[in-house]
């Protein structure tokens, strides 16, 4: 058998990454990015003012720091066209997102001047005002010019960004943070990956769907597949199918035949170990998915399959215990599905135990903890034994799982190791 880092490394040497296609912005949402997202425009495209209060030329003739006595010539609101200032000691009452007058380099907040004339209390109302050149006349007193040199309040255009800048790079998973920045540059079309189509398959004959009304002694619902397809539309995939397979040899040939040649990645629960009706690894051989490995030397999830079929479909089957399932599905089909979409891997996050570990197999163990933090902001992982690789109720209230490697029967309180968290 392989250790989980080898197998992880097959995983992600064998997956290709999918074509790419125009998508709309309305629709870009969870998609990952093919294509720098460039700034089409200087960010700001001008001098913006950032305060409510009176845009002003800085420097006098003389450079006094005495009080300084203005008028205003008009209001400007955000999205009117810029006023001009052409004389020392004239100002415009300016609002928050407005263009800096031409002439003025700086803004004095409302509440750092005295009002000689007009208003002596709140600013006029922005959204109604439309003020024009020539019908100010109010006059201020600025006691301390000095406070509010060239640049006050003003975010300088291109300060941000210039024209041409990349500010999203390829292969980002686009966030409302990033469609805000698409959007900004009137980047109506992104180029993302496309959306691959998959397939998750429960099989066995002892599964029942979860609206069965007269259950078996010998059935179980189907949960394998409910909760992967749940992970996977969490991680941004969302065309997922379920289906089902019986333990029957022909069938499963038929079905797997037209799968593979339908769908961008196949995920399979079940039927992968070496019992009398685990057909799978023999029927994937048969349809020439090329096999790349079974078996890895980890608890749970030791039986995991991984193989790519002629036309590069990955196909990952798993073992059917439902612990084993999730536990192989986040460790490597959910970072194998990533690449295929043109996401990085994910950023590794490691955690200490809280208590000692106990484990005689020479396996990795792949173990559920419950995350905390100590009072040094350390990260501690507190183990949440499952009762069997079946008990998947133990998962809930857990975070994901610490890699422990092979080889020492016991870790100690504080042994460091790589976690996982679930998908």
């Amino acid at each position: 058998m392989i250790t989980p880092a080898e197998a992880e490394a097959l995983v992600q040497q064998s997956i290709s990454t999918l074509p790419a296609e125009d998508c709309p912005l309305a629709a870009a949402l969870g998609r990952v990015l093919r294509a720098p997202i460039l700034a089409d425009r200087d960010q700001p495209p001008f001098d913006r003012v950032t305060m409510d209060g009176f845009a002003i030329r800085s420097s006098t003739d003389d450079g006094a720091a005495k009080p300084r006595r203005l008028r205003s010539i008009g209001f400007q609101a955000a999205g009117m066209r810029p006023l001009t200032l052409t004389e020392v000691d004239t100002c415009v009452e300016i609002a928050t997102g407005a263009v800096l007058p031409i002439g003025a380099d700086a803004v004095v907040p409302y509440e750092n001047v005295e009002r000689n004339t007009g208003p002596t209390t709140a600013p006029p109302d922005q959204k109604n005002t439309r003020a024009t050149p020539g019908n100010g006349g109010d006059e201020i007193t600025i006691s301390n010019p000095t406070a509010f040199p060239s640049g006050t309040f003003v975010h300088r255009r291109g300060s941000d960004a210039a024209a041409g800048k990349s500010l999203v790079l390829a292969n980002t998973c686009l966030t409302s943070r990033e469609i805000a920045v698409a959007a900004s540059c009137g980047a109506t079309t992104l180029r993302v990956t496309l959306q691959p189509r998959i397939a998750v398959i429960a099989s066995g004959d002892e599964l029942a769907d979860v609206d069965a009304v007269h259950l078996a002694p010998h059935h179980l619902r189907r949960s394998n597949d409910y909760a992967l397809r749940a992970a996977l539309i969490a991680n941004g995939f969302t065309r997922v199918d379920r289906l089902h397979l019986r333990d029957v040899r022909e069938e499963i040939l038929l079905s797997l035949k037209q799968w593979i040649n339908e769908y961008d990645a196949l995920i399979l629960t079940g039927g992968v170990s070496k019992g009398k009706f685990d057909f799978l690894p023999g029927v994937l051989t048969e349809l020439g998915v090329n096999k790349k490995f079974q078996g890895v030397a980890q608890r749970p999830g030791k039986p995991f399959w991984f193989g790519i079929s002629s036309r590069t479909t990955p196909v990952f089957a798993l073992p059917g215990n439902p612990v084993s399932t999730f536990t192989c599905f986040t460790r490597y089909v959910l970072p194998g599905l990533r690449q295929m979409i043109g996401l990085p891997p994910e950023r590794a996050i490691f955690a200490a135990l809280t208590e000692a570990v106990a484990f005689k197999h020479p396996l990795a163990l792949l173990l559920p903890v419950r995350l905390e933090s100590g009072p040094d902001a350390r990260t501690l992982a507190r183990p949440a034994h499952t009762n069997t690789s079946g008990d998947f109720a133990g998962l809930v209230g857990t975070e994901g799982f610490l890699e422990l490697p092979s080889g020492p029967g016991t870790f100690p309180t504080g042994q460091v190791a790589r976690f996982y968290r679930w998908a």
